[in-house]
């Protein structure tokens, strides 16, 4: 008997297996794009639910009910019946959106659809991030997202492609250009199931495998302007060093001239002095030069400090 119910239990399990693969299975896959909306094809015309996942009844309509058809917080402001097709409509899609929706209809008898969602991001452009002249390569590469594919094409026909299930290492490919095939047209194509970018490969090298004309003008032009910058610099400091010096050589000058222009010197003639008369005159002729504000003479000035020294004249 227990062996029995034992058997009834695997075969009841084998059975809910089966009705959720068939139940997944039979779901129609459908796609949606990150940042825009989704309406799922089934219409309502009355009354109907959607349900989600593990959460149930998201959402429900019926006749005379108004306002508000959300039940799920996280889907509230997002989710709600378009009044023109009667799509249950989901707006702002995330990636965690993704999942089997069920639109469940009752307006004549329940009737069930149910809609297994993917949302995606839209594709990144592709970038040539290297170009080796020195081999006649170039690398693109794109940021990895789910189910994205990098493809390189020589015209219509697949050179090589790649993914990878690792979103955290971006997707890239190497392309050398061989000599033969060089008139040829490459691009890098990034593609996801709901949209795609492509950009055309530069060539790095010409036909003869040196570095393109464009390449070296472009590197030598660089140079050139590196150059004459180098020499601007160099002339503008040589002109701030010579002006420099000019105008410390030019306030010594001035300096020098100043001084010349306080001092003015006398001729020396030496006198004999024969009488005590004589001796007075030129010392009362000495007072009075140096009563006078405008003395300038070096000479008078030391003389009359000699004879303050011997007690002939007042100095004070």
């Amino acid at each position: 008997m227990n062996h029995l119910f034992g058997w009834r239990r695997i075969a009841t399990l084998m059975f809910m297996l089966l009705y959720f693969v068939i139940d997944v299975l039979c779901a129609q896959h459908v796609k949606g794009v990150v940042g825009q909306s989704f309406s799922f094809p089934e219409r309502v015309i009355k009354s109907g639910n959607l349900l989600y996942g593990d959460l149930g009844t998201i959402a429900n309509v019926f006749p005379g009910k108004e306002g508000k058809i959300t039940l799920e917080k996280r889907f509230e402001n997002r989710l709600h019946l378009n009044n023109v097709t009667r799509y249950f409509t989901l707006s702002d899609l995330q990636t965690d959106d993704a999942g089997v929706y069920t639109v469940e209809n009752t307006d004549g008898g329940k009737k069930k659809k149910k809609f297994e969602l993917t949302v995606y991001n839209v594709v990144s452009k592709p970038q040539v991030t290297e170009c080796d002249s020195s081999s006649c390569s170039v690398v693109c590469s794109v940021d990895n997202e789910k189910e994205v594919t990098l493809t390189l094409y020589r015209g219509e026909e697949i050179l090589s492609q790649t993914s990878s299930p690792n979103l955290t290492t971006d997707l890239s490919l190497r392309l050398e250009v061989e000599g033969k095939n060089y008139n040829s047209t490459y691009s890098c194509v990034a593609a996801n199931p709901i949209s795609n970018e492509t950009v055309h490969v530069p060539k790095c090298c010409s036909e003869d495998g040196h570095p393109n004309d464009a390449d070296s003008d472009e590197r030598n032009r660089g140079m050139l302007i590196i150059a004459v910058i180098c020499v601007l610099v160099i002339s503008g400091l040589v002109g701030l060093a010579i002006y420099l010096k000019k105008s410390r050589n030019g306030h010594s000058q001035d300096s020098s001239e100043r001084v010349k222009d306080d001092i003015q010197y006398a001729t020396i003639t030496p006198q004999k002095q024969t009488d005590n008369q004589e001796e007075r005159t030129s010392i009362q002729e000495l007072e009075s030069q140096r009563d006078n504000p405008e003395l300038t003479s070096v000479y008078y000035t030391i003389l009359l400090h000699r004879m303050a020294a011997c007690g002939d004249v007042d100095t004070a």
